[in-house]
């Protein structure tokens, strides 16, 4: 793990979006972005769902174990102890991908249950960059004074909500989209996707 800068915290949970998180955690290893990966029981559920990967273990393999364990350490969710759970633990902020109204709703409410809702309150006391990224529809009043709330708190509601200007072709055109606009607003440098350059 290298100690050049701060690690960036990337969660996991149980909405729908899977694709996003796999597509996002190959970006940050490639960039070689320190990575502290948390992942809920419904997360591991999901990527089993989702995708081809029945363990995170398998994500690792996928990605590469080598440049896997040179940036990305995993903490286990119900370990309240953990670094990320400090604010005296420096990051580079969090990203919560996909987020569920469940973890949505916990944050928004300071309830801090598992380790992923304590990382997100110490994140926005700290006044560290949170990225939450919902996939859900339709959205109810409650969901979007949840949202509202965490707005207001200082994170940022970046839905998985892929555009079609750049025409995609495929499914994976689409996930690139959401995943370039997560990458830019951490600052991580990336050729993921098309950027919009004006009509011709």
């Amino acid at each position: 793990m290298t100690e050049s800068q701060p690690p960036l915290i990337v969660a996991i949970t149980g909405a729908s979006g899977a694709p996003y998180a796999v597509r996002l955690l190959e970006q940050l290893v490639t960039a070689r972005r320190p990575v502290s990966l948390i992942v809920s029981s419904h997360g591991e559920r999901l990527l089993k769902t989702e995708t081809p990967f029945a363990s995170i273990e398998a994500l690792r393999a996928h990605i590469g174990a080598a440049a896997w364990d040179a940036v990305v350490r995993v903490y286990d969710d119900h370990d309240r102890g953990a670094a990320p759970a400090s604010g005296s633990a420096l990051s580079a902020g969090m990203v919560i991908c996909p987020c569920s109204m469940g973890t949505v709703s916990a944050i928004a409410h300071g309830s801090s249950r598992s380790l992923i809702e304590r990382a997100a309150d110490v994140v926005l006391k700290e006044r560290r960059p949170l990225i939450v990224v919902p996939r859900e529809t339709p959205l109810s009043s409650i969901h979007l004074e949840n949202l509202l709330t965490l707005t207001r708190a200082g994170a940022v509601v970046l839905p998985a909500m892929p555009g079609f200007y750049h025409q995609p072709a495929t499914v994976d055109a689409l996930v690139d989209f959401v995943v370039a606009r997560i990458l830019d607003h951490l600052g991580v440098p990336h050729n993921v996707g098309r950027r919009w350059a004006g009509e011709t």
